[in-house]
């Protein structure tokens, strides 16, 4: 059965801008002969190619300045210098090059495509507004900071709880035997809050098992037993708890805005690739 391409693909080929193809579109879109940084062997570096280094550089969080710029037309020349190193052995004509530069020419053609074909659709001031008071008024009066260990079975969470009772720390076994995303930090997660009684689907994308585990713990406590959902078991700390506390519109609206626009873009890529597939035929 064809299974239907990951929208977060196409946003990471629509996001991604490299310096190559950055200097196509600048080249194409001028007539004149382009002016020269520096000249290696009689093979020029354009303004265009060093222009886009630089924006690049810019996006990145780097400060103009002139030694900057130094440093761009240096890496411009060394590039430069050992793609004249790779010419000299032939290496354009490796099937691995070859492969590598049909895959940037392809990817290029996506992202160009998807530039023109995706059609989100507007995030406006009231929409912003209303997602914000939609979250608000599903919070609870406390909130949770909460870790967890993800394992595979119950005799692994098992082992973790007897681990922390002989006195390893709860974000030493996370980052040894967590499987979840929060492994790296610990198990530690984000703030959450839900309004009680507990209800499936309003627990803030926080699994109703531990959510129900969660509010009966005390802040440093370990739930006792491993907690099953989905597959999988859990070992659940609360680190602490307090009153919820609700940000104020306009210091979370950027956030909320931006949220918006990627659901929104992954509704039209989805949208996209549904109708691409009504007239396709796929055989595997």
């Amino acid at each position: 059965m064809f299974k239907p391409v990951r929208t977060a693909m196409l946003l990471a080929v629509l996001a991604s801008t490299s310096i190559h193809a950055q200097t196509l579109m600048a080249t194409a879109a001028s007539n004149a002969a382009p002016a020269s940084v520096a000249t290696i062997n009689g093979v020029a570096i354009d303004q265009a190619q060093f222009d886009a280094a630089l924006r690049q550089a810019l996006a990145a969080g780097a400060k103009d300045s002139a030694e900057l710029r130094g440093a761009l037309k240096s890496q411009l020349i060394a590039r430069e210098l050992l793609r004249q190193a790779a010419q000299a052995q032939n290496l354009a004509d490796d099937p691995e090059i070859q492969a590598a530069a049909k895959q940037a020419q392809q990817a290029a053609m996506l992202q160009k495509y998807l530039r023109s074909a995706i059609k989100p659709n507007p995030i406006t001031e009231a929409r912003v507004k209303e997602h914000y008071e939609r979250i608000v008024a599903s919070l609870g009066a406390q909130e949770f900071k909460a870790r967890i260990i993800q394992v595979a079975n119950e005799a692994s969470a098992k082992l973790v709880l007897a681990q922390l009772k002989a006195g390893k720390t709860f974000a030493e076994l996370a980052q040894q035997h967590s499987k979840a995303p929060s492994a790296k930090a610990g198990g530690a997660l984000d703030w959450v809050s839900f309004k009680t009684p507990l209800k499936e689907g309003a627990t803030q994308h926080f699994p109703l098992p531990l959510a129900q585990s969660l509010i009966k713990l005390q802040p440093g406590m370990v739930h006792a037993e491993p907690i099953q959902w989905n597959g999988a078991y859990y070992v659940l700390k609360l680190d602490e708890s307090r009153a919820t506390r609700i940000p104020a519109y306009e210091q979370v609206k950027p956030a909320l805005a931006r949220a918006l626009v990627q659901q929104e873009i992954e509704r039209a890529s989805a949208a996209l690739v549904a109708n691409l597939l009504k007239s396709a035929k796929i055989s595997q």
